[in-house]
């Protein structure tokens, strides 16, 4: 069965048994309203706006994407297109008392893609001590799990968080996860054993190394392919006034260095470190957001000096509320602008026979106006410069796009 079939029999089945459990309920449809206060980036997974049907046993939720953009490179355009990004479903569950389930499909460029990007149990014990088992979302940086679209206010995902780490980044695995708090301080943690990346990591079209080419695999939730488990744990601090501060690691085994008890290869790793910020000033009504991604990789020293042994990306954020009063009926809207500026460089070092720098970065300046006529679904209007180089260092190809979108929880 083709995938929009499966899509459209999938949805179907969904739609038709919350109507027949809302049509036996007498109860009324609610929202379950978003937390804010000692929220931290690990808790994005659950704090969304689901709804729920009375004593339904399940709260659903979900996004969508859609834009349409005008991109010229160096003079030359392909014209102006629409697209429909995605649209993602999520479902939560208290199985029983301490016991949650979670779980988030998604639909990317209408049905050409079909991901299980979530689905996961958690038995909470302590606050500062739970265990989770399932399809984790990998607590590397900030982005990876606090994703959403309508979060934030620009179309595009930031390179660094999408080329480099890469979101949505999620494996099959267990591990723990708590909070602490002191005051106006909240601390976390997440530590988590899960299936990792392969081969493809350094053996793929791209001709450079790249975590997204490895992380491909739809094998991925069934075996490992090095036969190792890869390790992500991260530790954050939050205060109400200061701000979050998060601190990420990544380490694992990628290549398939044995088979069927014979050595094949060096065990070859890849180490991923990040650290992230977010803040809300002045009211909130400034957001700054930032993080920042080194990663280093074990390649196989017959591999040519297109694949980097080291890769480092940024990106930061800065929202700025200038307009937040009742507009157009409604009551809570608001008008932001916002830039971003971001920079990814795929293969660090210089070249071993000239001494020359290697090429392969890119940067780009993102300026925006987003209108949010409630905090769940903004309409957004961006406008990207950038400049990306050739591994050789060649002069950069230069592109412009002209971007509008929406993105709204529903």
């Amino acid at each position: 069965m083709c995938n929009y079939k499966k899509a459209f029999t999938l949805l179907l089945y969904i739609g038709f048994s919350i109507a027949s459990y809302a049509q036996n309920d007498s109860s009324f449809v609610k929202r379950i309203p978003q937390e804010t206060s000692g929220q931290l980036n690990m808790d994005a997974t659950y704090n969304r706006p689901f709804l729920q049907s009375g004593k339904m046993p399940i709260a659903i939720g979900g996004y969508m994407e859609a834009n349409t953009q005008y991109i010229s490179t160096n003079g030359v355009s392909d014209g102006f297109s629409f697209q429909f990004r995605r649209t993602n479903l999520f479902f939560s569950s208290t199985i029983a008392k301490k016991i949650r389930f979670f779980s988030e499909l998604e639909f990317e460029d209408g049905t050409k893609e079909i991901n299980l990007e979530a689905a996961f149990v958690d038995f909470e014990f302590d606050p500062i001590f739970n265990f989770r088992g399932g399809i984790i979302v990998n607590p590397i940086g900030a982005f990876n799990q606090n994703h959403d679209g309508p979060r934030w206010d620009f179309i595009d995902r930031p390179i660094s968080a999408t080329t480099i780490i890469p979101a949505t980044l999620s494996n099959v695995g267990f591990g723990f996860l708590g909070k602490y708090f002191v005051d106006r301080w909240t601390l976390g943690y997440e530590a988590y054993l899960t299936n990792g990346f392969d081969d493809n990591i350094t053996a793929n079209e791209e001709n450079r190394t790249s975590l997204a080419a490895g992380k491909s695999n739809p094998e991925k939730f069934e075996e490992s392919n090095s036969g190792l488990p890869m390790f992500t744990g991260k530790l954050a601090v939050r205060n109400r006034k200061v701000g979050e501060l998060g601190f990420s690691y990544m380490t694992g085994v990628y290549n398939k260095w044995k088979a069927d008890g014979f050595v094949l290869d060096s065990k070859r790793s890849i180490n991923v470190l990040a650290v992230d910020y977010t803040v809300m000033a002045l009211k909130n009504k400034l957001n700054i957001t930032g993080e920042a991604v080194k990663v280093f990789v074990d390649v196989p020293d017959t591999y040519s000096q297109t694949f980097g042994t080291e890769q480092l990306g940024a990106f930061v954020d800065i929202v700025g509320t200038v307009i937040q009063r009742p507009m157009l009926g409604w009551e809570k809207s608001k008008i932001n602008l916002a830039l971003r500026l971001e920079y990814a460089d795929y293969n660090q070092g210089k070249f071993k026979e000239t001494n020359g720098n290697i090429g392969d970065y890119i940067w780009a300046v993102v300026p925006g106006v987003a209108f949010r006529p409630v905090g769940t679904t903004v309409l957004r209007f961006n406008y990207r410069y950038q400049q990306q180089s050739d591994l050789l260092g060649n002069p950069p190809s230069k592109t412009g796009a002209i971007q509008f979108g929406i993105s709204s929880y529903f």
